[in-house]
């Protein structure tokens, strides 16, 4: 086993779940092979036709990548590993929300058009243009252990609080009695998410909001006196959690196939983003 490679214990809590048979009466090739390339490829960000030899032809690599992305076999394991910690108790349901903005490479602009005016193929890959060049946004709401629960993605130039519904909408976790829990007990945010729409929704799902106030906002309630109103609940000691979700951008941004984005489709990115956070999951005690 090779730096960064799947660990005996990882492999044997994945593979029951993957797909059986042959392809075109071809037996598959070892699927473990083909997990450790794509991973190598996610790690190191390079091209896939550079993929070492050891696992085997380049194609058969990138045609699991994308099979397995299409037919959502990533997201079933990344459900699987979210049910089973689930069950033991060991999913933390104070949720942390945040974004980052990453860097898109050139190459990363060629998906097909299909007949799509440009800015509205871009909007539809997730590609944002600005002065600093091609980039996506990944929205992020993750446990209190800094393992991901959802991932959206918008063009780079897209805000944060338009997409808090979309994110928590994914967060999704089916426990092992078959029910899908989508209420956390608390959510951290920063300032970006102080709106009265989000602060409403989280409080008609009865789950406790933990988000500081914006300057702006302070200034207008105390400028209107008594009118004004009492200040939203916080809780500073609850709040300081909330670097879990910077914690976990970091580690999702420690692969360099994440940190800057190669992949010409939203769909083949977001699979990356799903193998990689089914690898953080793996990986946590």
């Amino acid at each position: 086993m090779r730096r960064g490679e799947l660990t005996d214990q990882a492999w044997s809590r994945i593979e029951p779940l993957l797909p059986a048979g042959t392809r075109r009466g071809r037996p598959w090739r070892d699927h473990r092979l083909i997990v450790n390339g794509i991973l190598w490829k996610l790690r190191t960000g390079a091209p896939w036709r550079d993929l070492p030899e050891r696992y085997g032809p380049w194609q058969s690599v990138y045609d699991r990548f994308r099979r397995w992305q299409a037919d959502g076999t990533w997201a079933r394991l990344l459900e699987h590993v979210q049910v089973r910690d689930d069950a033991v108790g060991a999913v933390e349901w104070t949720v942390s929300v945040d974004s980052t903005v990453v860097r898109a490479h050139q190459h990363a602009a060629g998906a097909a058009k299909k007949g799509a005016a440009p800015a509205a193929a871009a909007a539809r890959e997730a590609l944002g243009r600005s002065r600093g060049g091609l980039s996506t946004k990944v929205h992020l709401a993750c446990d209190e252990r800094g393992r991901p629960l959802s991932v959206v993605l918008t063009p780079g130039q897209s805000g944060d609080a338009p997409r808090f519904d979309e994110v928590m909408a994914g967060v999704r976790c089916r426990t092992r009695s078959g029910r899908v829990r989508t209420r956390p007990d608390r959510v951290l945010a920063d300032r970006a998410y102080d709106s009265r729409a989000i602060r409403g929704h989280l409080r008609r799902r009865g789950i406790t909001a933990t988000i500081p106030q914006a300057a702006d906002r302070v200034r207008n309630r105390l400028a209107k006196g008594s009118r004004g109103g009492r200040p939203p609940a916080f809780d500073p000691n609850a709040y300081k959690q909330r670097n879990t979700v910077e914690r976990s951008i970091n580690r999702l941004k420690q692969w360099r196939g994440l940190a800057t984005r190669y992949d010409k489709t939203a769909h083949s990115y977001m699979a990356a983003l799903t193998i990689a956070s089914l690898m953080i999951w793996l990986a946590t005690k």
